[in-house]
């Protein structure tokens, strides 16, 4: 029997580190008994010349540490750590991968995009109450961003989009608070990003009109960004995950939102309740890529999830064990 397995998931992500302790039961339904979450900026610094900095790195190690000692007192009985962007992108990712087996003993899988999107996908139907239909699925991170198409409950395509809230925070906010022009540079490289990707749904058989909002898709999102929208959209002073899974966004309030957050200073932003330190620059670029997909396909709502990534690395862990018991 597998009921009751005991798991810990560790998504070391562009801009954030991320801890989940979860328990499944013999159906494969999770029952999370420890999350913990740190912007540690991993990608912050980066060029491809010299790739992750080393401080950025060493921020990351001190987190991953702490995360180690929390996962050895809690009867853990497999450790799934997975790397995205940055880290696949990054031309010394050996240095990083070497460092954190030696002062956590942990050792890390490094993704692809594809699998990435669709681990993603896995924890976000585990939550969603309706997981069938068609739907355009968005996990926004600090380095890239997945696309993932539902027909029904299987996928039709999925996209990894290199357009990351940290690379494009670093590349074009300047000002504080931003100015028009860099805002509008900000939205252009956007909207080229999502031509991109539909030119590529076209070639793989994937026909964008099949999902816009005019043709009955729903629009998931999930990551960071999409969560503290919902939580700002509530005024949440304490994070809540209950009451972000399934919230409704529409495409009027992330415009409001967006317009809102533009004006402000970073100072100010950093006051805002509900964001989270460290996402007070990376919430802009995030919500741009939002709204402007929004905008694109044609939705006037966004469905919220709160699990993704952390989720689907254990839901596929169980299944894959459930195959060989």
């Amino acid at each position: 029997m597998l009921g009751n397995q005991r798991y810990a998931s560790i998504d070391i992500g562009t801009n954030t580190l991320r801890l989940l302790i979860a328990e499944a039961d013999e159906g494969g339904r999770l029952k999370p008994l420890i999350y913990k979450r740190a912007i540690t900026r991993l990608g912050g610094s980066y060029t491809e010349d010299r790739g992750i900095d080393p401080g950025s790195a060493e921020r990351t190690l001190k987190v991953l540490e702490d995360f180690a000692k929390v996962i050895s007192g809690n009867g853990v009985c497999r450790v799934l750590a997975f790397a995205t962007s940055i880290v696949r992108r990054a031309k010394n990712r050996g240095f990083f991968l070497e460092a954190v087996r030696e002062r956590t003993g942990i050792g890390i899988t490094v993704i692809s995009g594809v699998e990435e999107a669709r681990l993603s996908l896995l924890g976000v139907l585990s939550v969603i109450d309706d997981s069938g239909g068609d739907k355009l699925v968005i996990d926004i991170g600090g380095g890239s961003t997945e696309f993932i198409f539902t027909k029904d409950t299987g996928i039709a395509g999925e996209w990894s989009m290199e357009m990351g809230v940290v690379h494009l925070s670093e590349k074009y906010l300047k000002g504080d608070p931003p100015k028009r022009s860099e805002l509008d540079s900000l939205e252009h490289d956007i909207k080229r990003v999502i031509k991109g990707l539909k030119v590529q749904m076209n070639t793989g058989g994937v026909d964008p009109l099949d999902y816009c909002g005019s043709r009955g898709a729903v629009f998931v999102g999930t990551a960071g960004t999409i969560t503290t929208l919902a939580a700002l959209d509530q005024n949440l002073e304490v994070y809540d995950r209950s009451r972000i899974n399934n919230y409704t966004l529409t495409v009027k309030r992330v415009r409001e939102i967006y317009g809102y957050l533009c004006s402000l200073t970073l100072k100010e932003r950093e006051e805002v309740l509900t964001l989270e330190k460290g996402r007070e620059d990376l919430i802009i670029p995030g919500t741009a890529i939002t709204l402007l997909v929004m905008d694109e396909f044609g939705f006037d709502e966004l469905k919220v999830s709160d699990a993704g990534l952390l989720e689907g690395i254990i839901i596929r862990e169980f299944n894959n064990e459930k195959k060989t018991a």
